[in-house]
């Protein structure tokens, strides 16, 4: 289990290598967003999102858990964004502190597919990660890490993370405080955007 300092401003290729080769051997990560600190894997690791699933209370056959993507063309490789005015919010709003509800394509893997074939999609304006993602080439699943004792209070200290993550995370990667308030939520799947939990992101619509 590392703790690994990088710097938002210019993440250092090496780090982000490190932290690269650990997803793609199936590890767990911790990180940094422009919300709440979160916990993830590559998409491919079905294992390891089972285990996260386990950590966080869900259903490890349907875990609740939303795709981290690093720009607005590798969507298209997962999701199904027909609609203009879909693409222009999104557009509009990304990267930021948002977590979209889409229709999902065949790509995301069976344990993702529940009845309605959804997908929470984020590009968060973090660089740490989305250098993290572009260089695994593929998503990495994402959902907060926050205290089961007290579900509103999100742990934002990097090495407070690390001391209670230690034995089921891989590395933990400090990328300063994180926020303690979770995105914005808005489910795009009906004829309206409807924002089902108001976090840090304002919409524009």
């Amino acid at each position: 289990m590392m703790l690994i300092k990088i710097f938002s401003e210019n993440p250092n290729h090496r780090k982000i290598r490190q932290v690269v080769d650990i997803l793609e051997d199936g590890g767990i990560i911790i990180y940094p967003t422009d919300t709440v600190y979160a916990i993830g894997c590559d998409i491919r690791a079905v294992k390891s999102i089972e285990r996260i699933a386990r950590l966080k209370g869900m259903n490890p056959d349907n875990p609740d858990m939303s795709l981290i993507f690093h720009d607005m063309s590798q969507l298209s490789e997962y999701t199904l964004i027909r609609d203009n005015s879909l693409f222009k919010l999104l557009k509009r709003n990304l990267p930021g502190p948002f977590t979209f509800i889409v229709q999902a394509n065949s790509q995301i893997p069976r344990m993702f597919k529940n009845r309605k074939k959804t997908v929470g999609i984020r590009i968060p304006d973090s660089n740490i990660i989305l250098e993290i993602v572009k260089e695994l080439g593929r998503p990495v699943i994402t959902t907060s890490v926050h205290d089961p004792d007290e579900v509103i209070e999100y742990t934002t200290d990097p090495e407070l993370i690390y001391e209670k993550y230690k034995g089921f995370a891989d590395v933990v990667i400090d990328g300063g405080y994180g926020h303690n308030e979770a995105s914005t939520v808005v489910d795009c799947t009906g004829s309206e955007f409807v924002v089902l939990r108001q976090g840090l992101g304002n919409l524009e619509l």
